[in-house]
């Protein structure tokens, strides 16, 4: 392989450069705003620029999108999903190089990069099956010769902001829903990773102009969060998806609902595994290690505690603090490591910051932190995974820090004690118990037990299926994406009622004879 890890062939194939990229509506591409540049964590070097998008920009992409709904509604459901299967079989094709692109832009691993890349093709699966299982209900009515039905309609335009962290998946869980809904959608991804936002738009438009089909089903803006902003605010756009922090999605979810619109939040974690006297000390391991340093910790779902039995407290300590002694930190686009950049040096900072926090709080650091220098570090993004002994109310541990850094809680007793200290946040995304009581685990799983979105045994907080909804409760947010029913939040719901008889029946039989 070649020293830029195949780079250059998979910006080729994925259609950039390091010249400029317009802002894209559909298959459309101009732009007339400042220029954002796009410097990659691994080596500090810059992948391309794209244009901002300005407010006569947006005003073309709306109408864009406005004129593709009237046409995409009208397509029937299944062939809405062919069109996304199409556009799953693409990046089947693209895999390797969007792959890439998404390790060199945000900084995770390559083997993650590919893994986010199969999100995108699984969850293309998923939408063209459900093409064809948008199902109502049939009611009975009190009414005689009346029946009543409840079916599902196109909402129409769906803004989608996304993060830096996912920055593809999150769009495509969306995306390949709102589609076979007949929806058509306008995606804002991060300012951090525009260019993996060109490559996805590249690549639906391929599909789009092979079928025909307006330009408008996908489109692009770019830029900061004024650009977000001229969506949460825009009565046309009947439903926002936003992912990122809590203090964003307060700020999005007050705007939407101040004009009556619709939102999807899914907003900050701060995770735990519960690792009971039982627990399997190697599953525990795997699980609180990848959890913690996976994606150097930039996930939602990212492990931030481990509340770990007094009774093993050392012996899962010892054991965690040898693992780490075990992780190769460096270029994610080389498969040997484990641990990639942070996304820039703002989050270098604030890494910084919250292990200074943690030890004036009273925090005692197991794995000693820092930021790593030298050759292959030159971007200054690269800091070393940290472990530190804590307790649950310190002020650091009750926050969500974008970081790889563990905090070790201890507790005592039966296992709802570990689930009070689990449930002693403010964020309710993802939980976790190693155990092997069953008692312990179905207590975690009711209704008293983790009181997260996601709850998992013997499994770690990162890491969901398409199948499942994706989502938290409390400061996460409440909504849910990707599969179960998380389809109806991009449809409205209809009642309707026909009278087949030749009469007009009142319903709660009352008279009114005229």
């Amino acid at each position: 392989m070649s020293a830029d890890f195949g780079m250059a062939e998979a910006l080729k194939t994925l259609g950039l450069s390091a010249e400029n990229q317009g802002t894209s509506t559909g298959l459309e591409s101009f732009g007339s705003g400042a220029m954002i540049d796009s410097f990659s964590p691994v080596n500090g070097e810059k992948i391309g620029s794209v244009s901002t998008t300005t407010k006569e920009d947006y005003e073309k992409v709306v109408t864009t999108a406005q004129a593709a709904f009237k046409a995409w509604r009208e397509m029937p459901a299944p062939q809405r999903g062919e069109i996304v299967r199409q556009f799953g079989e693409k990046l089947r094709e693209k895999k390797d190089a969007l792959g890439r692109l998404v390790s060199y832009e945000m900084g995770k691993s390559l083997q993650e990069g590919w893994g986010e890349v199969q999100e995108m093709i699984d969850i293309c699966d998923f939408a063209v099956g459900l093409s064809r299982q948008l199902y109502g209900l049939t009611i009975k009515s009190e009414r005689v010769a009346h029946h009543m039905q409840e079916q599902w309609h196109p909402m129409g335009l769906v803004g989608i902001i996304s993060a830096f962290n996912f920055p593809v998946a999150v769009w495509s869980w969306n995306t390949a829903l709102a589609w076979v809904c007949g929806d058509v959608c306008i995606w804002k991804p991060s300012e951090k990773a525009p260019m993996c936002g060109v490559a996805c738009q590249n690549i639906i438009a391929e599909v789009l102009k092979e079928n025909n089909l307006p330009e408008g089903i996908s489109c692009l803006v770019q830029g900061n969060y004024e650009v977000g902003e001229m969506m949460t605010s825009d009565k046309r756009v009947p439903l926002i998806s936003a992912t990122g922090s809590t203090r964003m999605g307060k700020i999005v979810g007050a705007a939407v609902a101040e004009r009556l619109g619709k939102s999807i939040l899914e907003l900050g974690g701060n995770n735990a595994i519960i690792v009971t006297p039982d627990a399997d000390l190697r599953m525990t391991v795997i699980g609180a290690v990848f959890g913690a340093v996976g994606t150097a910790g930039q996930r939602c779902t990212s492990t931030r505690r481990l509340i770990i039995h007094d009774s093993i407290y050392d012996e899962v300590k010892n054991a965690v603090v040898n693992a780490y002694k075990q992780l190769s930190i460096g270029n994610p686009l080389d498969e040997k490591n484990h641990v990639g950049p942070l996304i820039d040096k703002d989050a270098v900072a604030m890494y910084e910051a919250a292990i200074e926090k943690a030890k004036a709080e009273g925090g005692n650091v197991v794995v000693e932190g820092g930021v790593l220098s030298g050759e292959g570090y030159e971007s200054g993004c690269y800091v070393k995974p940290c472990i530190i002994e804590a307790e649950n109310h310190f002020e650091i541990v009750q926050d969500e820090t974008f970081a790889p850094i563990l905090y070790l809680l201890k507790y005592s007793g039966d296992v709802e004690n570990a689930i009070d200290v689990q449930n002693g946040v403010a964020q309710g995304l993802s939980s976790a118990i190693m155990t092997n009581s069953m008692r312990d685990a179905h207590r975690f799983l009711s209704a008293s037990g983790s009181d997260c979105g996601i709850a998992n045994v013997n499994i770690g907080t990162s890491g969901a299926e398409i199948g499942g909804a994706f989502g938290g409760e409390k400061e996460t947010g409440g909504g849910r994406e990707s599969g179960s029913d998380a389809w109806k939040a991009y449809m409205r719901r209809q009642t309707n009622t026909l009278n087949y008889s030749t009469d007009l029946p009142l319903a709660q039989g009352i008279k009114f004879d005229i």
